[in-house]
């Protein structure tokens, strides 16, 4: 489930693609943080010549916003990983809805999803909750068990003031700020032998 600032009740918007203007009906649960739509404007604006086909994992899906905005703008499927049930069944829910297909939602946390048997995504969204401190745990078990595929893209967000403890070969291609938040973008490279 996505950060810790405020609560996210009521709707949001898928911005773009064939669900473009799309309400996701978002449950009232502490800490949920829905990534706000300009960053998600500018992040899809940066995906768009990569996104067609890919295989993306949403990790910490929280709402779900940043996986379903990747199925409507082409993504060929997500896999929504979300601790919370509440947060994963209303995902489902919105899923169901929209008839967003190639989306499938997994209620467990994403240390314990991790440590199952690894596919290779082309794309993921990396949004632990802020207050954990996840980044570096989840993004070790991402690169060092075969999660990526060889060139894979990851989005990380997090707090402003802290960029964090990354492998070293993912390369940072773009990134900005929206309020208290950094938004960037990496990209895999093969690790060095």
């Amino acid at each position: 489930m996505n950060g810790a600032r405020r609560s996210g009740s009521g709707r949001i918007r898928i911005i773009g693609g064939s669900l473009r203007n799309s309400r996701l009906e978002v449950p009232e649960l502490p800490g949920l943080r829905p990534t706000p739509e300009r960053v998600r404007e500018t992040l899809f604006n940066w995906l768009a010549p990569v996104l067609g086909g890919a295989r993306c994992l949403d990790l910490c899906a929280g709402t779900g916003a940043l996986g379903i905005e990747a199925l409507s703008r082409g993504a060929a499927s997500v896999q929504f990983v979300e601790r919370d049930r509440q947060a994963a069944q209303a995902l489902r829910a919105n899923l169901a809805r929209l008839k967003a297909d190639g989306g499938q939602v997994v209620a467990l946390e994403a240390e314990a999803f991790l440590h199952g048997t690894a596919q290779a995504y082309d794309l993921v969204f990396l949004d632990p909750p802020f207050a954990l401190e996840l980044w570096p745990t989840l993004a070790r078990q991402l690169e060092q068990g075969g999660w990526l595929t060889e060139w894979g893209w990851i989005y990380v967000e997090s707090p402003r003031s802290q960029a964090p403890t990354l492998p070293p070969n993912w390369q940072l291609q773009r990134e900005g700020h929206a309020g208290e938040v950094r938004f960037a973008l990496y990209r895999r490279a093969l690790p060095l032998s």
